[in-house]
């Protein structure tokens, strides 16, 4: 069997060979010159991503606010004055963490989280997410729009995600988000976990994030920068172990998303370590 170390993944040159790359890597080295540096370019907002989470881990919201603020209107600036496309998408793809954030953080009408509160961030990100992908320009089985071996991907998510999301639990405890375990609250807490929490939240890392890093930095380096982002975008529960695991986590996701391109089994995948977390393991 393979290793992740001993397995050549794909560069963006050996990707464009791909029948559902050519086309958009062909156009790309045709028309864009070579980007001398890339890590330079990505350096700064992932640091400053790094920071604000930081800034969330030790309690320090406001200014964790005021951080992922400035690299939102930095990324945006930005855009307007580096001329090469593919460093604006790169950028647009990044900007979609700080305003993942501070929709979370800025919520007015929950003091806590319940449900409800899921349903009012991630239906907001739709907005954004639907701008970035029109402008992307990915084709579908870039993004991983396909049902193919959906069948076997049902059972397979549902496992996936009752390991991941028992190893989560005693890491973070967590609370039960619906009333009672009846079959209506569970349908509920499922209808939202997988086709809006994670649906948004899978497209916004694996879909444009990581297709967009692969080009960018190569395969490694768009799933390794994806996975430590996805990790640190889980600071708010207070717990480095959180963080490192949720990095791991990422990595396996994805690690599925490249090796498969199906964005429905990671957004089940997901979505099921959610429904698991917040309404079938707490005692």
């Amino acid at each position: 069997m393979e290793t992740y170390e001993n397995l050549e993944l794909k560069t963006p040159d050996r990707e464009a060979q791909r029948p559902e790359y050519r086309g958009t890597y062909a156009h790309m080295s045709a028309s864009e010159p070579e980007i001398k540096n890339k890590g330079l370019y990505i350096i700064i907002p992932v640091l400053l991503v790094a920071i604000a989470e930081f800034l969330i881990y030790s309690g320090k919201i406001i200014p964790a606010m005021e951080v992922h603020a400035v690299l939102l209107i930095g990324l945006c600036f930005s855009m307007l004055y580096i001329k090469n496309v593919e460093i604006q998408k790169t950028y647009q793809a990044f900007i979609l963490l700080p305003i993942l954030r501070l929709v979370n953080l800025s919520m007015p009408a929950f003091y806590e989280i319940t449900l409800y509160s899921f349903v009012f961030i991630y239906g907001l990100l739709t907005i954004p997410v639907t701008v970035a992908l029109t402008n992307q320009g990915f084709n579908q089985e870039q993004l991983g729009v396909t049902f193919k071996k959906i069948g076997t991907y049902i059972p397979l998510s549902i496992i996936i995600g009752l390991l991941l999301g028992i190893g989560e639990y005693f890491i973070i405890e967590t609370n039960y988000l619906v009333p009672d375990l009846s079959i209506i609250s569970l349908l509920i807490l499922t209808l939202v976990m997988v086709f809006l929490v994670g649906l948004v939240e899978e497209i916004i890392f694996r879909s444009i994030l990581q297709n967009r890093l692969e080009m960018f930095l190569g395969s490694r380096g768009g799933l390794l920068v994806t996975s430590v982002l996805f990790g640190l975008m889980h600071s708010g529960y207070g717990s480095m172990v959180e963080i490192f695991y949720a990095f791991l986590v990422g990595f396996i996701i994805g690690y599925m998303f490249y090796k498969t391109r199906s964005l429905p089994l990671v957004t089940m995948v997901h979505g099921f370590i959610n429904v698991f977390l917040f309404g079938v393991i707490p005692p």
